[in-house]
């Protein structure tokens, strides 16, 4: 890697850093105003959802606490009018409820002893139970047997709806004079009601709540999109510079990110320098080294002979890798921002037919897929050798087929993938191919720069290159390079 492709890298990731931050538009766990709003915005309905479970359990707790003490109040009525009779029967109270007398109608009440079964045996109840008894769970039983005199509220289902009526009902256990075994006075009432007065109250708290959250989550997010939007301004003018559109940052900013804007332009002062240094070098180092090769390959031309030809060939040689750093060089130049696009499906489409005549003879197939108006953000030639290099690798190494897609990943960035049917590569052998000069099969022809040129390619115009296995049994490379805005 030169310090040519070195500084227009670091260039590269810097600037889209920089736009990827500023132009994202959705809130993600990368994006400062997702960060911003959901910190808020999460905290904010994290309270009011606290709120929203408080309120419907005050409420309910006093909706049912009213509930249980009418209960209780008629419980202790029954128990304070009852009489015992000389032989031992209870009487109940005289006193008439009115709801009490209508059958089914929701208000019950029973009067049952203990005699120390499993089951109490009723003794009086309400006309409302018609011919039911009012059922007691057994933990109510075994907690009204442990505090005689006290309450022990509970659920259950009364007669009405088939028996499956919900109600709220109350047990309390006491000794009456002349009565051997303990007497349970039970009163019951239908709970539908009171289910129904808190569940709209829930409904309505937490509809006014969510409007609430709503508007909160509106102002927070009004908030931060003003409050960053001189960041968003910076992005932009970033994103000017990478496409060619602007040298540097002219915009005045606040305070806070002054400082940074300065930084910026100073980064890019910087690597403007050293891009041309490099380049100037590079240029000079590549010009230099042309004259004594040509000079060698008249010679070696002059004077035929077995000398010659390795001096012709190895000549040759050094000029290929004279020209393919130019080339790097200039890539790396272009790929900082020259605004040159290439239609990627004609390259595609050149590539595909020229391979299938030079691996004709052993009937290579080359499919290729890729939309009209895909571009690639560079040079032409450039991509015919990212592109080529790598189909060209596969047809080579497939058994009879080679597949090619192109397709737009995001607005800037296209994927290249290239597939064959050959044996593929092992895990370890994969970034091993990537090496400059590296060959696993040393019997096949060629130099072993292919991927790693292709590689390094990648990398100058900030992209990346990935092996991994093919869903057709050999091997995938994806390229991931600039897209161009169409």
């Amino acid at each position: 890697m030169t310090l040519l492709g070195l500084a227009a890298r670091t260039t590269a990731r810097s600037t889209a850093a920089a736009v990827a931050r500023a132009d994202q538009a959705v809130l993600g766990r990368r994006s400062l105003v997702g960060r911003l709003v959901w910190l808020a915005a999460g905290w904010s309905l994290m309270v009011l959802a606290g709120m929203g479970f408080a309120l419907t359990a005050f409420f309910d707790q006093a909706a049912v606490s009213r509930v249980d003490q009418e209960l209780n109040d008629l419980a202790t009525g029954l128990y304070a009018e009852a009489t015992v009779d000389p032989t031992g029967q209870i009487k109940p109270p005289a006193f008439v409820d009115e709801r009490a007398q209508q059958a089914y109608s929701g208000k019950y009440w029973q009067i049952a002893d203990l005699p120390g079964g499993p089951h109490p045996r009723a003794l009086a109840d309400s006309r409302s139970l018609w011919d039911a008894v009012l059922n007691a769970p057994k933990s109510a039983l075994d907690a009204a047997r442990n505090k005689p005199g006290a309450p022990v509220y509970y659920d259950t289902l009364g007669p009405a709806q088939e028996g499956r009526e919900p109600l709220r009902a109350v047990a309390l256990m006491v000794y009456l004079p002349g009565h051997a075994p303990p007497v349970l006075f039970m009163a019951a009432e239908n709970r539908s009601r009171l289910d129904k007065d808190i569940n709209r109250f829930a409904l309505t708290t937490g509809i006014a709540l969510v409007i609430l959250g709503a508007g909160i989550v509106a102002g927070v997010i009004l908030q931060v999109r003003v409050g960053l939007q001189p960041l968003f301004d910076m992005g932009r003018e970033v994103a000017d510079v990478r496409k060619g559109r602007a040298l540097r940052l002219t915009r005045r900013y606040p305070l806070e990110i002054a400082p940074l804007a300065q930084e910026l332009n100073a980064l890019l002062d910087h690597n403007q320098q050293v891009v041309e240094r490099q380049r100037t070098h590079v240029g000079n180092l590549a010009h230099a080294l042309k004259t004594p090769i040509s000079v060698m390959l008249t010679e070696a031309q002059a004077h035929p002979g077995p000398l010659a030809d390795v001096v012709t060939r190895q000549s040759g040689a050094m000029r290929e890798q004279v020209e393919h750093h130019l080339r790097r060089a200039r890539a790396a130049a272009r790929a900082q921002g020259s605004g040159e696009r290439t239609e990627v499906a004609p390259v595609l489409d050149e590539i595909a037919r020229t391979l299938e005549r030079i691996f004709g003879d052993k009937g290579v197939r080359v499919d290729w897929e890729a939309p009209d108006d895909l571009f690639f953000l560079g040079e032409r030639q450039d991509l015919q050798e990212i592109a080529g290099n790598v189909m060209e690798n596969a047809s080579k190494w497939c058994r009879h087929r080679v597949w090619a897609e192109a397709r737009e990943i995001s607005a800037n960035r296209l994927l290249l993938t290239i597939d064959d049917d050959g044996s593929g590569l092992a895990p370890d052998q994969r970034q091993e191919v990537l090496k400059r000069g590296a060959r696993l099969d040393e019997s096949a022809p060629g130099s072993g720069l292919g991927l790693s040129i292709v590689h390094e390619l990648a990398q100058a115009y900030g992209g990346r290159l990935a092996l991994s296995e093919s869903r057709h049994g050999g091997l995938r490379v994806e390229l991931e390079l600039p897209k161009a805005e169409g």
